[in-house]
């Protein structure tokens, strides 16, 4: 059994307000996505329904569905979620797709949440761009993956939920994949960062495409940022914290974390673009971030921010993209050096001066 008192850890600070509802709160909130008329004649059935979640948010049943650990684990009478389980699988084959892959695989991802499959109406100057990219991965015949992140805002049942920044108790309490989701208890399900953890793992390369939100990256981007945190550092043993055990992972991490980057190595390019303001600190943001995470730059022309339309009506947005034959041309060169930069580590020519070196400051 653990005892933190002798490890010498210190206790979790605690005195924020309860988020706890009570049960007619509950119920009532649960209730509000069945308000289409439609579902009137199903009342009793939808009452059972609640009183089901009603019981499971009570209880906080997080992970209804487990296993042992297992071997291989710190704790193997742990009782491990399924969800996760299936998580870490997809990752463990997603990684041997890319230390086994003959063609360079490449990961395109599209950060704005424009789509005219919904409010908007229009298609997003950003996967226009991410189509220029792919032409050009495809002719230098790349394995290319899109990870286009506007389905968050268009698609029934896409979600990136918040990270709960479990890293910032300790790094042990981080665990690669993320296991705070899904938690059926809080109706927090259908995440989409399991599927999206795997992309990354098998890519060889990344290039995001963006456009500037208020001086910012997008939110959708920004989830996905958040939520890549387990990648970087993050505890691949649940067990070894008993889940969510907050002063076992301060003592585990004070006994010396050697923060794995799961994500290393793998090389990068950013484009940025925006209307008006932001697209230099965006594109610089997205790129120290990248780099914090031990993967590598491409080279500079991989690294890209622009001005479409700058300061003329976002109407006419999408012919000013159309045309601005030098940027589509950027655009082309971002991927070409993106690709040779691929290409040249895989053969072993490519270099990246002091990524051998050990970074004295691992936190």
């Amino acid at each position: 059994m653990f005892d933190w008192l002798k490890s010498g850890a210190p206790e979790p600070r605690k005195g924020m307000p309860s988020p706890r509802l009570d049960e007619e709160a509950f119920k009532r909130r649960y209730g509000e996505q069945f308000n289409d008329p439609a579902f009137e004649p199903l009342a009793a059935d939808i009452e059972r329904i609640t009183e089901v979640a009603w019981q499971a948010y009570r209880d906080s049943r997080k992970s209804p569905r487990t296993r042992k650990a297992g071997r291989g684990f710190a704790d193997p009478d742990y009782d491990l979620a399924v969800d996760w389980f299936k998580a870490r699988q997809a990752i463990e084959r997603a990684k041997r797709m890319n230390e086994r892959g003959k063609r360079r695989r490449v990961l395109i991802v599209n950060g704005s949440p424009r789509s005219e499959h919904t409010c908007p109406g229009e298609m997003s100057k950003s996967y226009r761009l991410v189509e220029i990219a792919r032409k050009i991965f495809n002719t230098g015949g790349a394995e290319i993956e899109i990870l286009d992140l506007s389905r968050l805002a268009a698609e029934y049942g896409r979600k990136i939920y918040p990270c709960k920044a479990c890293f910032s108790t300790a790094a042990a309490l981080c665990h690669w994949p993320c296991s705070c989701y899904p938690n059926h208890s809080l109706g927090q399900t259908q995440d989409w960062m399991n599927e999206i953890y795997p992309m990354w793992v098998a890519a060889h390369a990344v290039m995001i495409i963006t456009p500037v939100h208020w001086y910012q990256a997008t939110s959708p981007l920004k989830l996905m940022m958040d939520r890549l945190v387990c990648a970087d550092g993050g505890n691949p043993d649940p067990s070894s914290t008993h889940g969510k055990e907050a002063r076992e992972a301060k003592a585990l991490e004070l006994e010396g974390w050697d923060y794995p980057r799961h994500l290393a190595g793998r090389l990068f390019s950013v484009i940025v673009h925006g209307d008006t303001e932001g697209a230099e600190n965006v594109r610089r943001s997205l790129s120290d971030w990248l780099k914090s995470i031990e993967m590598v730059p491409a080279g500079p022309k991989a690294e890209l921010d622009r001005y479409t339309g700058y300061w003329k009506p976002y109407a006419t947005s999408h012919d000013d993209l159309d045309d601005d034959k030098d940027l589509q041309e950027e655009v082309r060169n971002a991927a070409r050096t993106l690709l040779a930069a691929a290409v040249a580590r895989k053969e072993g020519t490519f270099v990246a001066a002091g990524q051998s070196l050990t970074d004295p400051r691992q936190k």
